[in-house]
Formats: structure tokens, C-alpha cells, sequence
């Protein structure tokens, strides 16, 4: 079969032959229709991702047939038996594992889900990993209801797009960040409020003067910009951080976060409830993954190496048979 191999760190993925993987012991053989790329996957042909071990598939997204079924793929293994945070065990599908950058993968039976019958084959590729992500960070680590105010930094990754029509779809006033005007406008499109560029100089005093307080913010970025986040929490606030693009804080407000009583939450990935969770929610509001792009199987090594100019908006999906 055909696949993208990482045969050497900090080397471009090489589309080649590989053996047809096996099932067994517990394993399904998925014929994939469909696999998303994510930022992850990027990190790791930069040679900037813990532990990168080679040659490895990449992928771990991935919608396809399993026997008679039509499926997308958990791509959390081994999460453990705490809801509240993942084992010491814990991996994600594409690295050390072999992923989804191919024709074929054999993965734990248990990580099948039935695929929602109203989305594509590669709206569904493109669901797993950032759909996830995003549902835990605001359902289960943020709390997020109906009403609440909500900022989401960073609208046009995969995770964010998502935490916009998962945010909308429970009722939230949602607000986004961006480093670009037509970004905004596409987020509000798909039911935020409003946005604000944080490349422009003030932008949280005027922020604050136009909307107001929130009652949450979700951040991918941390960095330099994380005490501003923290600026714009209401007493009791919350803020969930799902990544570090930025790098860490060079400081963090201490004196900010007690008095305001503000709760600073982590949030990695989700558990197999999680993920059950986030497709009964999907299902129930008949939810479409935003795709920016589809390019053939063969050309994603190019679509990985776009990934460093952040201009997507949604998510990036491989066609296998293209």
C-alpha cells in the first residue's frame, strides 16, 4: 500500500510502499477513505516533538470502512481509567504507532466509532484529534453554559474553529482573537459575536470597554500575551489552556490570579467518554467540521510544510484515493 513515511528527523514525509498492516490481537484493519492533518504533525517533521521515533506513519486522523462499518478513529490510546486526566501510558495515534497517511492502518478495535452519517468522508477525517480537544476544554475542564461569555484566542487553527461551533452550539456569547481581520469575520460567520486582532497595540483595554468580562477564555498560545488573557477574566473566571504555540509565560500575574480568584485549568487531548460525548453532541446538532483544503494522499508532505504559515482556516484533510 501507499503511505507518508517520516524515514528521518527533520525530513520531508516520502510517499513509498509500505506493507499492508495486520489485525489481530485485538486490532481492527480500517481501509481509509480520509485523514486530517494536525499541528502536531507538523511539529514532528521540525523535529520540535518529544520522543520522535523513526520511520513512523504519521496521521491520527482518519475516517474509512472496518469490515461492513463506516468509522472515524479515536486517536487517543490507552487514556486510562480516570476522566480526570490521562495515564502515565498515554500516546496518540500516528507517532510511535503507525497513522492514519495511508491506505490502510490497523488500530485497537476499541478506538472505532461509528462515522455521523451526515458528514463526508473527509469532514469526518477531520473531526477527531481538534473536535476533542476542543469538547473537553470547554465542556468538561471549562464548564462552559449557556449565556457565559467566552473568548477564544487564536480563531483559524483546527482546535479553535471548532471550540467556535461547539461554543455557539451551547448557547455561549463567543468571542475570538486572531492575527487576521478575514479570520475574524470567518468566525463570526460561524456565530461569534465579535473579534479582536491582538496585533494591535491596546487591544484588551478596548476589548474590555466594547464586551465586557469573560467568564472563560481557551488559549492555544500561552506566551507573552497569557497575563492579557488573564486581564480580561471576570472574578472566578477561567482560563483553559489546551497549548504553548507561543512558548511559556515570562511571568505569570500572581497578585491577578488569587485576588480575581481565577482558575488557571490544563487540558490535553480527552478521554474515550470524551469522545463518545463529542459525537452524540455533533450528531445532535448536525455539526460540519470547517475543511480549508483537500489535496491527494500523495501531496502531503507539501500540505504539512504549509502548516508553518498558519494561514489555513479549519482543517487541512488528505484524500487517500485522490
Amino acid at each position: 500500500m501507499k503511505a507518508l513515511v517520516l524515514a528521518r528527523e527533520k525530513h520531508p514525509l516520502v510517499y513509498q510502499d509500505v506493507p499492508e498492516p495486520q489485525p489481530g490481537d485485538g486490532r481492527s484493519l480500517v481501509s481509509l477513505r480520509a485523514a486530517a492533518l494536525n499541528r502536531r504533525d507538523y511539529w514532528i517533521t521540525q523535529g520540535m516533538y518529544p520522543g520522535v521515533s523513526t520511520p513512523c506513519i504519521l496521521g491520527s486522523d482518519g475516517s474509512g470502512v472496518a469490515g461492513d462499518r463506516d468509522v472515524i478513529i479515536c486517536p487517543g490510546i490507552a487514556w486510562g481509567d480516570s476522566q480526570r486526566a490521562q495515564q502515565a501510558g498515554f500516546r496518540i495515534l500516528g507517532m510511535p504507532d503507525d497513522g492514519t497517511f495511508a491506505e490502510s492502518v490497523a488500530v485497537p478495535t476499541v478506538l472505532l466509532h461509528d462515522k455521523p452519517s451526515h458528514l463526508s468522508w473527509h469532514e469526518a477525517a477531520a473531526l477527531p484529534l481538534a473536535g476533542l480537544t476542543a469538547y473537553r476544554a470547554l465542556v468538561v475542564q471549562a464548564g462552559l453554559q449557556p449565556g457565559q461569555m467566552i473568548l477564544i484566542s487564536g480563531a483559524g487553527g483546527g482546535v479553535a474553529v471548532f471550540a467556535v461551533q461547539f461554543a455557539v452550539a451551547l448557547g455561549a456569547n463567543v468571542f475570538v482573537t486572531s492575527s487576521s481581520d478575514e479570520k475574524i469575520g470567518r468566525a463570526m460567520e460561524l456565530g461569534a459575536a465579535a473579534g479582536a486582532n491582538y496585533r494591535t497595540d491596546g487591544w484588551t483595554k478596548e476589548f474590555r470597554k466594547r464586551y465586557g468580562s469573560m467568564d472563560v477564555v481557551i488559549d492555544s498560545a500561552g506566551g507573552e500575551g497569557y497575563n492579557d488573557l488573564l486581564g480580561l477574566l471576570r472574578p472566578g473566571g477561567r482560563i483553559v489552556s489546551y497549548g504553548v504555540t507561543a512558548g511559556s509565560p515570562g511571568k505569570l500575574d500572581m497578585f491577578r490570579v488569587f485576588w480575581n480568584q481565577l482558575h488557571i485549568v490544563g487540558s490535553t487531548m480527552g478521554s474515550p467518554d470524551d469522545f463518545t460525548a463529542m459525537l452524540q453532541f455533533v450528531n445532535e446538532h448536525r455539526l460540519h467540521p470547517v475543511v480549508d483544503r483537500v489535496v491527494p494522499l500523495a501531496h502531503g508532505s507539501e500540505l504539512i510544510a504549509s502548516m508553518g504559515g498558519m494561514s489555513q482556516f479549519g482543517k487541512l484533510v488528505l484524500d487517500i484515493h485522490a
